[in-house]
C-alpha cells in the first residue's frame, strides 16, 4: 500500500461558505485552476506558494487542505 495526497479544497470551501470565484479573487489564483483543484483534476504539482495563499485565505492549516489517503499498489 502507498499514500496519495489530495486536496480537500472543495470541502473547505463549502465549510467556509466561500465560492471558487471568491477564493480566486482573494488569492490571485485563476478560477479554472481552483476548479481543477476542487475536482481532483489538477494534474500538475500545486506550487507551495498557492498552497500557502489558499491556507491563508481560508484561515486553515495545511493539514486541513492536504489529505493523505492509502491506496493499493497495482
Amino acid at each position: 500500500m502507498g499514500l496519495k495526497a489530495r486536496l480537500n479544497l472543495d470541502k473547505l470551501l463549502a465549510e467556509k461558505g466561500m465560492s471558487q470565484r471568491e477564493l480566486a479573487r482573494i488569492t490571485g489564483i485563476r478560477q479554472p485552476s481552483i476548479n481543477d483543484m476542487c475536482n481532483g483534476k489538477y494534474d500538475r504539482h500545486v506550487p507551495l506558494k498557492n498552497i500557502a495563499l489558499i491556507c491563508e485565505a481560508l484561515n486553515e492549516p495545511v493539514e486541513k487542505l492536504i489529505v493523505l489517503e492509502r491506496v493499493e499498489d497495482n
